[in-house]
C-alpha cells in the first residue's frame, strides 16, 4: 500500500538504526514458497528512516486525544514527547486540549506546551492529561490554526472516527499547500480496528473485565439460584467479551454481536439459562453492548456525536426478559446486574500495554519525521506497519465465529455454538 510522502527528505536522521523504505509486509502470511498473499495487500514497514523530511530543530508537533477513554493514553503522549524531544531533538510539542475541538481557536482552550515536568509520572495515571471529546470540528479553522502555530506534525490518537477526521486535516492542509504530516495512533478497547492485531489498552481492559466477571461469579454463587449479568463494551465486535470470558473461566453464557441468538423457543437462550439454574443453582452471563440489537428493533438510524450507531441497551433488555421468564415459570432466582464499562476503560494500563503504547508512539514519531502522512500505525504478524487512513477506516475488524477464539469461549462456557439460530 502506497503511503503519501510530503516531499524530498534532505535531512539526516540522528538515529543509528533504520528500516529499508522498500521493505513490505504481506497482510496474509502464506507458507508456500513464492506464494503471494490472497488479498494482494503489501504494507510498508514502520520504523526509523535514514533521511528526514523535517529538520528537527525547526519542527513543531501537536498531539490530540479523541473519543472514549482507553488504558494507556498518557503513556502514548509521554512516549511521543520523549521520542520527539530526546531522539530527534524537535523544537516543541504541543498538547491540544479536549479532543478535536482544541484545534479550533474559536471553541478550544489554549494547547499545553509539553515539558519534562508536565509529563513526569503521567504514565502511572489513567485517562488523558489532554482531555478528550467526541464530534467533528471545522477543519478549515483547525488547519488554519495549525498553520498559524507553525505545527508541522499532528499525532491523532483515537478510533476510526478520529482517523477519518485526521484524513480531512491532511487533505485540507494539502489544498492549502501546508506541509503537514498527520499520523494516527489507533485507540479502542474493542480491538476492532483492521490491520491492528492488538490495539493498546485492550489487554488491560480484558484484565479489568475478567476481575468484574470473577466478582459477578462470587455474587451469583452466594445466593440461591443467583444470576449475574455483566454488560461489557463491544459495539460491533465481541473481542473484549470473548477474551474476558476465557481469562476469567467463570462465565456460563457469552453473547457477542457476531453471533446472533434467539431468546425463546427450542434451544433459545432463556431456556438454556433456566436449565442451568435448575441443574447448577447459579449462572454468570457476559454480554457485549452491541449484541442482540435486532431483538430490540434497532434500525441503526440514530447516531452519536462521533457518527457511530446509537445502540439500544441490551443489558437492561436482557435483565427484564430474564426476570419475566423466571417469574412466569415461578422459578425462584436472585438477579445481579453489572455495567462496568467506564471502570474498565478508565483503568491504568498494565505492563504489557505500557510497552505496546511506547512502541506505537515511537513508530508514529519515525513516520512523521520522515514526512509520511495520511497514515495510521498498524500491527500485523508482530511487525508495525503503515496503513493508509482510508483503508483502515473502510471496515471494522470482527470476531470470526469459526475462529479459535470463539472455540475457546465455547469450551470455557459449555454453551452451544448458537442459541436457537442453527
Amino acid at each position: 500500500m502506497n503511503i503519501t510522502v510530503l516531499g524530498a527528505t534532505p535531512y539526516s536522521s540522528p538515529l543509528k538504526r533504520y528500516v529499508n523504505n522498500s521493505e513490505r509486509l504481506p497482510s496474509t502470511i502464506v507458507h508456500t514458497v513464492d506464494a503471494r498473499p490472497a488479498d494482494g495487500l503489501l504494507f510498508e514497514l514502520a520504523g526509523a528512516r535514514e533521511k528526514l523530511f523535517f529538520n528537527p530543530p525547526e519542527t513543531r508537533a501537536g498531539i490530540v486525544t479523541c473519543g472514549g477513554l482507553c488504558p494507556g493514553l498518557n503513556d502514548v503522549i509521554r512516549s511521543l514527547f520523549f521520542e520527539m524531544r530526546h531522539a530527534y531533538g524537535v523544537k516543541e510539542v504541543l498538547g491540544f486540549r479536549w479532543g478535536y475541538q482544541g484545534l479550533d481557536p474559536e471553541n478550544g482552550a489554549e494547547p499545553l506546551v509539553l515539558t519534562h515536568e508536565l509529563v513526569d509520572g503521567i504514565h502511572l495515571q489513567a485517562g488523558t492529561i489532554l482531555g478528550t471529546s467526541r464530534g467533528p470540528v471545522d477543519k478549515a479553522r483547525a488547519v488554519e490554526n495549525l498553520i498559524r502555530r507553525r505545527v508541522n506534525i499532528l499525532f491523532a490518537i483515537g478510533g476510526d472516527g478520529t482517523q477519518r477526521g485526521a484524513r480531512e486535516f491532511f487533505e485540507e492542509a494539502q489544498r492549502r499547500g501546508h506541509a503537514l504530516s498527520v499520523v494516527g495512533i489507533p485507540k479502542t478497547i474493542d480491538n476492532d480496528i483492521p490491520f491492528v492485531a492488538r490495539s493498546f489498552g485492550f489487554l488491560t481492559a480484558v484484565q479489568e473485565a475478567a476481575k468484574v466477571l470473577q466478582r459477578a461469579h462470587t455474587e451469583a454463587r452466594s445466593v440461591q439460584n443467583g444470576i449475574a449479568l455483566v454488560k461489557l463494551m463491544g459495539r460491533h465486535s465481541g473481542f473484549l467479551t470473548a477474551e474476558a470470558t476465557v481469562a476469567s473461566q467463570d462465565v456460563n453464557f457469552t453473547l457477542i454481536p457476531e453471533v446472533p441468538f434467539q431468546l425463546e423457543g427450542k434451544g433459545g437462550f432463556l431456556s438454556a439459562l433456566e436449565q442451568r439454574i435448575v441443574n447448577r443453582g447459579h449462572a454468570v452471563i457476559a454480554v457485549a453492548e452491541g449484541s442482540g440489537q435486532e431483538l430490540l428493533g434497532n434500525t441503526a438510524n440514530e447516531r452519536d456525536a462521533s457518527g457511530n450507531v446509537r445502540l439500544s441497551d441490551i443489558g437492561l433488555f436482557l435483565h427484564k426478559k430474564i426476570e419475566e421468564w423466571f417469574k412466569a415459570r415461578t422459578v425462584p432466582y436472585v438477579m445481579r446486574y453489572f455495567d462496568p464499562s467506564y471502570i474498565v476503560r478508565s483503568s491504568p494500563d498494565n505492563a504489557e500495554d505500557t510497552i505496546l503504547c511506547d512502541q506505537f508512539a515511537r513508530h508514529a514519531a519515525h513516520a512523521a519525521m520522515a514526512g509520511k502522512t495520511g497514515l495510521v500505525i498498524g500491527l500485523l504478524h508482530d511487525r508495525f506497519i503503515h496503513v493508509p487512513i482510508e483503508l483502515l477506516t473502510s471496515h471494522k475488524k470482527r470476531l470470526d465465529p469459526d475462529s479459535p477464539t470463539w472455540s475457546a469461549v465455547l469450551s470455557a462456557t459449555g454453551q452451544p455454538h448458537r442459541f436457537g439460530c442453527e
